[in-house]
């Protein structure tokens, strides 16, 4: 039926003993009247969210207009089909007033580990987040909480400061999505000025990997040993290389498949001869698919940068960081004469701007390039090539 003033004032609780009982509107879907047997009456709203049929009421007859209450019902609708929301849980979050550490684990749920970045998001939430405002309420974080934050971090750490920044202006975007925060609540971590981020240009240098290549040969985390040297003769990201599976090498046509990459696409990195002898080298792990296991049953390893953190320091390089390995491929490429198209290729860069830093040479083939890099990286290393490269010892991880 059409609701009107003149319906809602005529119509009294029919239902048996406290049994629901909703008169249902014709337009907005899901609008109606409940009348309670005391003969109050109150506006709801019927949707479905997640597969969960939800009511919530949308305001109490007298109080709110019914053109009013109509007005609210098709703006919570808009939200339910635009959005995904639920206003009902919206509502029971703020007047819980859920804390910090809530926000946290419903942002990691429904949308960091979903990320590439994910286990980034973890870490900085649980190194710098929820010490400081874990058992805080949502609203109760300042725009000068969040500045304070970000100057303290950016003392010594200005990069990990700014990802510190954006993660948390995600987080309080989405806390508005989810109701943790009300629609008008102004985002925290917005309109403070980042600092400025030189672009690296640390990469090994010949002289300086024979050092390193022992290093990493008497690291005694095996998979990291070998994911190590995997790095430094493909160009991979770390990312990639951590989740590889065996099912992803073809050695027939001696390639290593990347089937999600950062660039959005399936993405096939050429295995030079000695990358091949590299993998052949690894001792596969019953029951494990991936090429670098984990100390857990069927995981792959998940942290490489306390072995790289003993590597460098023993190799004498403690300034170059794990992603400076990725940088050093595209810089050897480089000063082989490669093109800038060509070093985006072997990268997989999504943007060629990105691989500016590294050349402006000539074309050759993204294979070609990679084998000429595997021979002289092992070659430099003080390594024989080829089959030789066995001299990456497999000893068993400590």
């Amino acid at each position: 039926m059409r609701l009107t003033k003149k319906t809602i004032d005529a119509l009294s609780y029919q239902g048996a003993g406290n049994e629901r009982f909703v008169v249902w509107d014709d337009d907005p879907p899901g609008f109606g009247l409940r009348i309670y047997p005391s003969g109050r009456k109150a506006f709801v709203l019927s949707y479905r969210s997640q597969g969960r049929k939800r009511l919530m009421t949308v305001g109490t007859y007298g109080v709110l207009t019914l053109e009013q209450a109509r007005i609210q019902a098709r703006a919570e609708l808009a939200k339910v089909e635009t959005q995904g929301a639920d206003p009902l849980a919206v509502r029971q979050r703020q007047a819980q007033g859920e804390t910090f550490r809530d926000l946290c684990q419903t942002y990691m749920e429904r949308h960091g580990q979903a990320k590439k970045s994910g286990p980034d998001d973890q870490r900085r939430i649980d190194r710098h987040l929820l010490p400081l405002w874990g058992s805080l309420k949502v609203p109760a974080i300042t725009r000068a909480d969040v500045a304070a934050l970000h100057s303290k971090i950016g003392k010594a750490h200005p990069y990990e400061a700014n990802r510190v920044l954006a993660l948390l202006s995600k987080m309080f975007d989405l806390a508005r999505r989810w109701g943790f925060v009300p629609e008008d609540h102004s985002n925290p971590a917005r309109d403070i000025d980042r600092f400025k981020e030189a672009k690296r240009d640390r990469w090994v240098k010949p002289e300086e990997l024979p050092r390193l290549a022992q290093a990493i040969n008497e690291e005694p985390n095996q998979s990291a040993r070998f994911g190590l040297w995997l790095y430094l003769l493909t160009g991979a990201r770390k990312s990639e290389l951590l989740r590889a599976r065996w099912e992803d090498v073809d050695w027939t046509r001696a390639e290593l498949r990347i089937p999600d990459t950062k660039a959005g696409r399936v993405h096939y990195i050429p295995l030079s001869a000695a990358a091949l002898a590299l993998l052949r080298e690894i001792p596969r792990e019953e029951g494990n698919p991936h090429i670098l296991p984990g100390k857990l049953d069927g995981a792959h390893l998940v942290n490489i940068n306390k072995p790289w953190n003993r590597v460098r320091q023993a190799a004498g390089v403690e300034d170059v960081r794990i992603h400076d390995l990725r940088r050093t491929v595209g810089s050897w490429l480089a000063q082989a004469g490669n093109s800038l198209h060509l070093i985006g290729r072997v990268l997989n860069h999504s943007n060629q701007s990105t691989t500016a830093i590294y050349a402006r040479f000539g074309e050759d083939s993204v294979r070609a390039a990679l084998e000429q890099h595997g021979a002289r990286i092992i070659g430099a290393a003080g390594l024989t090539p080829s089959a030789d490269v066995t001299e990456i010892k497999t000893r068993r991880t400590a």
